[in-house]
Formats: C-alpha cells, structure tokens, sequence
C-alpha cells in the first residue's frame, strides 16, 4: 500500500485554524472532529458493499449496505478527538481503543490498555492518531491489530512527516495511510514542524 496526501480545499481551509496557536480548545475540537468526518468520507470511496432488497413506501427497490463491519482503534489520548467526527459518517462503527505509554528506560510505547470488538479479525480497522511523528505508536498499534488476526489495517492522521511513515511502511508495507499535511520534520523534541503542537493538549485543554 501507500502514503495518501489528501488536497482538498476545504480540509487545507480548516488545518489552518487548528494551526493557529490561538485557535481556543472549543474550537480545536470541532475543527477536528470535521477534519476526520472528511477525511473518511474520501477514504470510504473505495468501500465494498452488498446489494440488500428493501421496499419503499412506493415499491420494492435494490439498496446497498457496507460488506464489512468498520472498527475505529483511537490511540489514546489523542485519537479520541478523532472518533465523533468518523461516527457521525458512519453510526455503526465500532470502537477499539489502545492506550499506550512511552518506557522510561527503552523510550519505545508500552500498551497498557486494550479493548476491542469480537470480530475485529475480520473487520476493517482505521487507526485513529492525528499526529504521525515519530511513528512509534502507530507502529505498536499496527502490532497489536496484527496479533488479533486483523489484515485489513488502515492509518488516518491529520499531520504527519516522512520520517514516521518510512518506518511504518518498511515495517507494514500493506498498510494504507492517510493525511492530511505531510509537514517539513521532526525537530529536536519530536515535535512536528510546522505542526500544531501537542494534538492531546490542544484537544482536553490540558496545557
């Protein structure tokens, strides 16, 4: 598979505000929970379906349904910013969450929480991140899905850099990824640049 850079205008519109240093927490929150509505609107092009006979108040007619079950898996915490805006698009998504820390000693992320649906093996799954930086989250969440059977892997982040998709695709070359800015770098404290900060913080109001 392959990274995705999306170009739309009014997602590029909206990236703007939430990289306004000013842009308050209300509104931070709003703005991306509209940026993953579009983001898996566009991505959802390419969804399988299954023909379903239905009736109208008219007559009987040929509809259509998603042929797999969606999972969302939003890395905490930052990923959970992203989950309504994908819900309100498509309500029969089901939930996973992974919650991870960074090791003090190895500095690479530690699962500490897992929840996850029964059939997530046979499910499409989007992880849910937006800031791809470093990638090593993503990377262990990648992992994790792997070890439950699940094939059909998908990444959404809103921004991200080279340096973390290189070491997701050399490592999972199946996985999609989509963003919505492919930013310059990482600099010295693995902070994206230009970036817009850190994206949990900015979300819950926590800095």
């Amino acid at each position: 598979m392959s990274l995705h850079v999306f170009k739309h205008p009014l997602m590029k519109h909206k990236m703007s505000i939430i990289r306004d240093k000013n842009c308050s927490t209300k509104m931070f929150r709003e703005v991306v929970e509209e940026l993953s509505a579009l983001m898996v609107y566009e991505v959802s092009r390419d969804f399988e379906l299954n023909e379903i006979e239905l009736e109208t108040p008219i007559s009987k007619t040929i509809g259509y349904e998603l042929a797999k079950d969606i999972v969302i898996v939003p890395i905490l915490r930052a990923g959970l910013g992203m989950t309504q805006g994908i819900q309100n698009m498509i309500p029969s998504v089901k939930i996973a969450h992974v919650g991870m820390y960074r090791d003090h000693d190895t500095l690479q992320p530690q699962v500490y929480y897992a929840k996850y649906p029964k059939n997530i093996s046979t499910s499409k799954c989007f992880i849910l991140d937006p800031l791809l930086a470093t990638g090593g989250s993503i990377s262990k969440a990648i992992e994790f899905l792997t070890e439950q059977g699940v094939k059909d892997i998908t990444v959404l982040s809103i921004i991200g850099v080279q340096v973390g998709v290189d070491k997701i695709l050399s490592k999972y070359p199946n996985v999609d990824i989509y963003l919505i800015s492919l930013d310059e770098k990482l600099n010295d404290d693995a902070y994206i640049v230009p970036g817009l900060g850190d994206a949990g913080d900015r979300l819950f109001g926590t800095k």
